[in-house]
């Protein structure tokens, strides 16, 4: 099953990237990795694993040995944004729930084939920019036709 991969820039733009490489297999959470093990295309840069989910959504956390799942008491933050009962739908800036914790499935920090989508972010250049190997992704996006009211 093929991984999808997503690389970020510094300045917050990020490429999509499907691959079928194996050498992604048994790496862990924070690993560096080449380019080259990736696709031919991105041969001299460098990557960091900043994060990985699988199929069902269960994101991996970097304190869990291992590839399979597991259930971890979270509180707010990475794998659990829930709001608590008393606070209801209110809006409110830099929300972070007092006392509220809760168990939630995780995956482990080793990449295993059941990992779809994989985050990637940039540790050393290669001699091509991102933009010339996806020019595609670097389209800005259309605007939707406006429409126009009947005369």
């Amino acid at each position: 099953m093929p991984f999808k991969i997503n690389i970020s820039e510094k300045s917050g733009k990020t490429y999509h990237l499907e691959s079928d490489s194996e050498e992604l297999v048994g790496k862990e959470l924070h690993n560096k990795i080449e380019g080259k093990d990736i696709s031919a295309d991105l041969n001299g840069y460098e990557f960091e694993i900043t994060g990985a989910s699988d199929s069902s959504g269960f994101t991996a956390m970097e304190n869990v040995e291992g590839i399979g799942l597991k259930k971890l008491l979270l509180g707010f933050g990475k794998g659990m944004h829930k709001r608590p009962r008393k606070e209801g739908k209110k809006k409110v800036s830099n929300f972070k729930p007092k006392g509220l914790r809760m168990r939630r499935t995780v995956r482990g920090k080793i990449i295993s084939p059941a990992i779809v989508q994989i985050n990637l972010k940039i540790l050393k250049e290669g001699n091509k920019k991102l933009s010339e190997i996806f020019p595609e992704q670097n389209l800005p996006k259309e605007k939707p036709a406006e429409a126009k009211p009947a005369e």
